[in-house]
């Protein structure tokens, strides 16, 4: 692979990053707990992206294209999972503010561990087949004719996931620096519900979309 056609597909990776998806909606709300929370979802998702490219690599995601069936229930899985997402995040928002979570009489973001931050990311990416078509409609037009397909193909995901987990950290790290604003009783609210919403939205469509395909 040449310096420029490596340049390019880094070039789609950052397209496809500053598309907002569940992966950003999920870090945005993380890191209203903790900064260091989100940044460990963003790195779980570029860990996703890795193992897409091994998938790629082995021959497996090739097997997922032909499987009409096996790609539906992938597709449905996803969705289900970001409807779980968007479900017990809107639960729990509401059980934080019964037990009076807020110090100054609004809410406070809701707690998360870096290891349940980080296994939520990866989860997400792992759910949501659009990187899997990502990796198979774009990654085998940079791999050379009878190259080292796994290793040409891990290079490329490498390069997707610095992209991405750079993406993403700065989501975490903004959000994390707009706390103040970020943590009036309004605003919170108004993220905590529209976050859970878009989340639960997206796992409905997605779902509903493998169900009938």
């Amino acid at each position: 692979m040449t310096l420029v056609s490596l340049i390019g597909f880094a070039g789609l990776c950052l397209m496809l990053a500053l598309i907002p998806g569940p992966d950003t909606f999920l870090v945005l709300r993380i890191s209203l707990s903790n900064v260091r929370s989100g940044i460990a979802a963003g790195l779980g998702s570029g860990t996703g992206t890795l193992v897409w490219a091994a998938l790629v690599g082995l021959g497996l995601a090739a097997i997922l294209e032909q499987s009409a069936e096996v790609f539906r229930w992938i597709k449905i899985a996803g969705g289900l999972y970001l409807l779980y997402l968007g479900v017990s995040s809107f639960l729990k928002a509401r059980k934080a503010a019964k037990e009076g979570m807020a110090a100054d009489g609004g809410q406070e973001p809701l707690p998360y561990s870096k290891r349940a931050a980080y296994g939520s990311g990866l989860l997400s990416t792992l759910l949501n087949p659009k990187v899997g078509l990502f990796y198979l409609a774009v990654v085998p037009q940079f791999i050379p004719h009878n190259g080292n397909t796994l290793g040409m193909a891990m290079i490329l995901g490498v390069t997707l996931c610095i992209i991405g987990t750079l993406y993403l950290t700065t989501i975490a790290i903004l959000s994390y620096k707009a706390m103040k604003w970020l943590r009036k009783p309004k605003v919170n609210k108004a993220i905590e519900r529209g976050s859970s919403a878009v989340l639960a939205v997206l796992g409905v469509g997605v779902a509903a979309s493998g169900a009938t395909s």
